[in-house]
């Protein structure tokens, strides 16, 4: 009974089915459609989706996984805690932290609960009920499903009048229909990545995001490591938040705002390892591998996190330059790029042919670079060069059948 059972075969999922091939553990994959790019490493794969774990356990039928695990998606948290419990696994999931993971109300209930002073908010079902509650907050607004992740559903409103609009944005993507509007916090935009051991921080990071202009808070890439006052304290501050949460051991994953007052805002939670390609970024910086140390926490293997002192990093994500779908029509200067100095990493996830979406979520991404160097300037050198050489070609998708020649690229 050594098979790793994980939930989500998608890029952000890809790393842990790397690293068990390397140790020789064999996975079952489990996800709701059978593109996803992880699926031509996994030994296995259960058609099924990564929320309902009555399903996955029908699925598997008499076998029992030696373990469970997911990365970087809130959507399988309450299936790993169920699951984790379900087959008696030598790491189990905690259900509060799924709860927290999952409902953006919950958390900030839970961080207020907890002393952690926040931002307002009010959550509806209605519209009528969410325009009427946000009359008592502060414009500009940022309304999301309250279940969301990864920027999906995501607007911000700066005129009441612009709040039934928003308001069906977001349920648009919502499962349980509700929708959250919190105050925005003007600031900067961090993320805080740590893993736990026994209720303390073995690792912890600050990064911070690099949004892409002129959108409702697409992240772009992220720089590492962040130097500015208070950084202790904020990392005490999540630790704290995590406790609050039952999360003991493991991964951990904060958005944060350092606000303008010199106070942080947390403004969500993600008790799970942090997507968007955030592990490579932290292998580049300080040398660890937290991909690793969540399969040894779920199989039940000792591991250790020691972190080098920090170098210079920075990660960009790689998206299609068009607003609307296109096909992939020619990727080029890969083998150029990965042959830089100060490229610590290239990974695109999608072929030639495949359909390519504007990069609206960060599902849309399409790959992500990772670069480093002796200081900050000379990392974003690296970065330049290496963006001017990689050749990404998107096609309209109306065009193809009347155009030869691609129109659009970076």
């Amino acid at each position: 009974m050594t098979d790793l059972l994980i939930l989500g075969a998608s890029e952000e999922q890809l790393p842990l089915y790397q690293e068990a091939r390397r140790r020789g553990i064999r996975t079952i994959a489990v996800d709701q459609r059978r593109d996803r790019p992880a699926l031509r490493v996994a030994d296995e794969f259960l058609h099924v989706t990564t929320r309902d774990a009555g399903a996955i356990i029908a699925a598997l039928g008499d076998r029992r996984p030696a373990a469970v695990v997911s990365a970087a998606s809130d959507a399988a948290l309450m299936t790993w805690h169920e699951l984790c419990a379900y087959y008696a696994t030598p790491y189990r999931y905690p259900r509060q932290a799924a709860v927290v993971s999952l409902d953006k109300a919950a958390f900030h209930a839970m961080a207020r609960s907890a002393g952690v002073d926040g931002h307002a908010w009010v959550r509806a079902a209605d519209p009528a009920d969410l325009i009427d509650a946000a009359r008592s907050l502060r414009l500009p607004l940022i309304v999301k499903p309250n279940d969301g992740s990864g920027g999906k559903g995501v607007h911000r409103v700066d005129r009441p009048s612009e709040l039934g609009r928003a308001f069906a944005h977001a349920r648009a993507y919502s499962l349980d229909g509700d929708v959250i509007a919190e105050e925005y916090v003007e600031g900067r935009h961090l993320v805080v990545e740590l893993f736990l051991r026994d209720g303390a921080a073995m690792f912890a990071a600050v990064m911070e995001k690099r949004l892409v202009p002129d959108t409702d808070f697409m992240v772009a890439g992220h720089v590492c490591p962040v130097s500015m006052p208070g950084a202790d304290r904020l990392i005490a501050l999540v630790v704290r938040l995590c406790a609050a949460m039952g999360l003991r051991d493991g991964p951990a994953d904060f958005d944060v705002v350092a606000a303008a007052d010199g106070e942080f805002r947390i403004i969500e939670a993600g008790a799970r390892m942090g997507g968007n390609g955030i592990p490579h970024l932290l292998r580049a910086c300080y040398g660890i591998d937290n991909v690793a140390a969540l399969i040894s926490l779920v199989m039940g293997e000792p591991f250790d996190i020691v972190p080098a002192p920090p170098r210079p990093s920075m990660l960009r994500l790689l998206a299609s330059p068009l607003s609307e779908e296109g096909e992939l029509a020619d990727l080029a200067g890969l083998d150029a790029v990965r042959a830089m100095p100060g490229v610590a990493g290239l990974d695109v996830y999608v072929r030639p042919g495949d359909l390519v979406r504007p990069f609206t979520e960060s599902g849309h991404k399409i790959g992500h670079l990772v670069t480093t160097g002796a200081s900050g300037a000379e990392t974003g050198q690296v970065m330049a060069r290496a963006l001017e050489t990689l050749r990404i070609v998107v096609v309209p998708t109306p065009l193809l059948a009347t155009q030869g020649e691609p129109d659009a690229h970076v």
